[in-house]
Parts: C-alpha cells; structure tokens; sequence
C-alpha cells in the first residue's frame, strides 16, 4: 500500500502550486485500498479538473499501478 500512497503523492505534487501540502491517507483490506487525497484549498480544482477530467486519470493510473498488488483502489479527493 506503501507504493500506491507514494505515487498518488507523487502524481498530485506535479499538479498543483502548493506541492508541501498535499497528503495521503489510506486504510487496507484484503482486496482494497481506500486513500483520499487532501491538497490545499486553491489547488482542489486542478487536482480535479474540468469535468473531473484530471481525477479520472489519476484513478486510470493508480488502478493500473494497484494490478501488481492484486487490489482494487479507490482514490477519493477530500474537500
């Protein structure tokens, strides 16, 4: 879990202008890993993008990523 955690981190420091808050936390199951994501105020809109379109994408990346650890992932960005 430690991994997906890292490279949601690392995914969402690119995007937005205040890369030190961003933070990640996560619960485990046996078949699922929950994280949500919390970023500063300002950047929540362009970690999630018009539409959603950006979010989509980061969940696109992690699901792939999640495939090694045989685990689902949802990925959830806080307010």
């Amino acid at each position: 879990m430690r991994q997906l955690e890292n490279l949601l981190v690392f995914l969402a420091r690119q995007l937005v202008d205040e890369p030190d808050r961003v933070e990640v936390t996560g619960q485990e199951s046996d078949s699922r890993v929950d994280l949500k994501l919390r970023v500063a105020e300002g950047d929540v809109g362009k970690v999630i993008g018009k539409g959603g379109r950006i979010v989509k994408a980061i969940r696109t990346v992690m699901k792939a990523a999640s495939v090694k650890a045989q685990k689902r992932v949802n990925v959830e960005v806080a307010d």
